[in-house]
């Protein structure tokens, strides 16, 4: 094969007429000399890509060698640039999965020296030996990849491994929810229990848990008859937290219908007779959501008291956040439109809501394909 030698780096093959581009990326830690080949079809092309590559080559040498392992690194990351950024919720998940997971696997290994081959492998480790499903792997490699692209603007290192690593696919969930015949059966069975107030905010309004237990009795409006949510009360481990809620398209007003409105009222004057009976002992919070001692209620205490109640009753099995999915399936079967239903429950847009309540935009489909096919018979 005839080679033409055109300047240094590029030659030409005049059988294949092609340009060869050979680029020196110096020796690896064993010792070899990295070597890569490109065959471009013109020599301008060849050019660009060799000053591209010398541009990179340069810019790798640029990043000063330092003893940092990954685990000082993602220290320093969660101290500067997360804690003062990010929701203390979003604070406490982080440090779980660096200090329950990351650190003990990759810790040890100097920032500089992280390979792609040891996150994937990571990766592996984690679901098929710890059993983690893929939607989790998929939040640390998420993590991973915010705290090395953090280093690699600061220039600690010359790139980013995640992007050589092909991290697990997200697996949608399907959502699971009641019909309109056994929400009603579960509110029946309700009725004067405790959980029926918080079960209606879920399954007749579409609130998140959090947004329940955030809810106060100034943002509920009984002339008017509407409430507007725009707190949550959620939890970092055995702490909880009050805060605005999950983002801005969250905070809205919504409407409160006859059986709402009722429920609340009776809630309210419930809360007021026992707040007589105990006096100073009641602690006046303001939360709507309270025990029978005025207590806040956590969303974890709602969550497995509902579950505990779906049990005992021998309904069919449902999570608390499924009252949510449930009041989605209930509006869209009544002909609420996606986006109505999206603005319902506070989703930033309808895609959102299309992605979560994937079998709402099926029936869609159904809906609209059935009513092409009666138009044309």
């Amino acid at each position: 094969m005839s080679r033409i030698k055109y300047e240094r780096g590029i030659s030409f093959d005049e059988q294949r007429q092609v340009y060869y581009l050979y680029m020196d990326s110096g020796r690896s830690e064993d010792g070899h000399r990295v070597r890569q080949y490109g065959t471009f079809p013109t020599l301008s092309a060849a050019r660009k890509a060799q000053d591209d590559f010398l541009v990179r080559r340069a810019r790798s040498k640029r990043v000063a060698p330092l003893d940092m392992t990954l685990a000082q690194w993602l220290e320093e990351w969660m101290k500067v640039i997360v804690i003062p950024n990010r929701a203390e919720t979003t604070v406490y998940g982080y440090w779980n999965i660096i200090r329950n997971h990351m650190i003990p696997a990759l810790g040890a290994i100097p920032l500089q020296r992280l390979a792609p081959k040891e996150i994937q492998r990571y990766y592996a480790e984690l679901m098929q030996e710890k059993g983690l499903c893929a939607n989790t792997v998929r939040r640390h490699h998420d993590l991973l990849s915010a705290a090395l692209h953090a280093a690699l603007r600061q220039e600690l290192i010359p790139r980013c491994p995640t992007e050589l690593v092909e991290p697990p696919r997200v697996i949608q969930k399907e959502a699971k929810f009641y019909d309109s015949e056994n929400l009603k059966l579960l509110y029946q069975s309700l009725e004067g229990h405790w959980l029926e107030p918080s079960v209606h905010l879920a399954g007749s309004l579409g609130l998140r848990r959090e947004e329940i237990c955030g809810l106060r009795w100034s943002s509920v409006d009984f002339q008017q008859r509407r409430i507007r949510i725009c707190q949550a009360r959620t939890a970092a481990g055995a702490k909880i937290i009050d805060k605005e809620t999950k983002n801005r398209s969250s905070t809205r007003v919504l409407y409160m219908g006859d059986e709402i409105y009722q429920l609340l009222l009776d809630e309210a004057q419930r809360q007021n007779s026992r707040k007589l009976a105990l006096g100073e002992k009641w602690p006046d919070s303001g939360f709507v959501a309270v025990d029978r001692k005025g207590a806040p209620l956590s969303p974890n205490y709602l969550s497995m008291s509902f579950t505990r109640y779906i049990r005992r009753k021998g309904l069919p099995p449902l999570t608390f956040h499924g009252l949510r999915h449930t009041f989605a399936t209930v509006a869209s079967a009544q002909g609420a439109p996606l986006f109505d239903i999206g603005k319902a429950l506070g989703h930033s847009t309808p895609a959102t809501t299309g992605k979560i309540y994937t079998h709402l935009v099926d029936q869609l489909h159904t809906d609209t394909l059935a009513k092409v096919a009666a138009a044309l018979h």
